[in-house]
């Protein structure tokens, strides 16, 4: 692309100047073989499990580059996260790109550079995708949305209805660090050391978690609205009440700080390379023996368990604090941090 320097109508008109950037561009970064057939769709096998696992998410985060991460890694990582939730081993994506007239052509390089390097860490192939270009400011520059589908293997069910009295909870690490990382870009804000986004792909935490504690009941990836969100999701759909021990909680020292500069409940700021499972006790320590020997698990943590519901008791989730008292942990209203995926 060394005449194109920014992003011009031209490269959505199906023409010339498309084919040029998806080669140049996009097929020069991916280059799956499923990619390279240059068909309208991907064709690709899967094992015959008889059962697939398929979602898809929208990336419109701003900045597009933070501390830890881009637009791109995010846009990968959130779908193999979520695909892998329901247990499934991530094969394929894809991936749609609105690039707004005018971006620049480097910054579009340097996205799918990233994209490229998350899929092969992740272990998954982007094998078709799609290019709309608009006018400027129509697009904040570029909005990124990513499909992924991986097969389930036999006899896994893992759903947040799942959850039983005698259950226990956990994380993977720290929380909060993706939320506070785009929040500190986007405002300017300074601290002693830089706060990092926690964007990554934990198909494979969440894998091995699987394999040593097989009876799990649900994984979740708390992205918007955090733990606090994905916690009353759970109480809600299984009509429980879940209580979180809160020294047992881990947070990064500077993304506490920063939480308690912002007024920020830590627990409702977002994540995106976390993820919360909810175990049979009996098997909560293997879990987290798992979670910790993964790559992106060294601080996962026992935070805390599944109770039964009073009668006449509506679901919820609370908080134990370090000096005994209690208070009730809300879903998050409104929007906390906008634009932070």
């Amino acid at each position: 692309m060394a005449t194109d320097t920014t992003v011009l109508l031209g490269h959505g008109s199906g023409g010339q100047m498309m084919k040029r950037l998806i080669d140049e561009v996009f097929l020069d970064a991916f280059g799956s073989p499923e990619l390279l057939a240059g068909n309208d769709s991907g064709v690709a096998a899967l094992a015959p499990t008889g059962r697939i696992a398929m979602s898809t998410d929208s990336f419109v985060v701003t900045p597009q580059f933070f501390p830890g991460g881009d637009i791109g890694r995010l846009a990968v990582c959130g779908t193999v996260n979520d695909v892998s939730t329901s247990g499934a081993r991530v094969h394929y994506l894809s991936c749609g790109f609105i690039l707004e007239e005018g971006y620049p052509m480097d910054d579009l390089l340097r996205i799918c550079r990233s994209m490229a390097d998350t899929a092969a860490e992740a272990g998954v192939r982007i094998i078709t995708g799609d290019t709309k270009v608009v006018g400027r400011g129509g697009a904040d520059g570029v909005y990124i949305n990513t499909a992924g589908v991986g097969e389930v293997p036999e006899g896994v069910e893992l759903s947040g209805s799942a959850c039983r009295p005698g259950d226990v909870v956990l994380v993977s690490g720290t929380l909060g660090d993706h939320g506070i990382a785009v929040m500190s870009q986007r405002e300017g804000l300074s601290f002693s050391t830089t706060i990092e986004s926690d964007a990554a792909p934990l198909n494979h935490l969440v894998a091995a978690a699987l394999e040593a504690a097989p009876h799990t009941r649900c994984f979740r990836d708390p992205t918007r609205g955090g733990l606090a969100s994905t916690l009353n999701e759970f109480a809600s759909a299984s009509k429980v009440e879940i209580e979180v021990d809160e020294q047992n909680v881990p947070v990064n020292p500077q993304v506490q700080a920063a939480c308690e500069m912002l007024g920020y409940d830590v627990l409702q700021v977002a994540n995106e390379g976390k993820m919360v499972a909810v175990v049979p006790a009996d098997e909560a320590d293997a879990a987290l023996a798992a979670m910790r020997a993964s790559r992106y698990g060294e601080h996962a943590a026992i935070i805390g368990r599944v109770c039964e519901l009073a009668p006449d008791a509506k679901p919820r989730v609370h908080v134990r604090t370090p000096w005994g008292s209690t208070r009730i942990l809300d879903m998050l209203v409104g929007e906390q941090l906008p634009r932070i995926c």
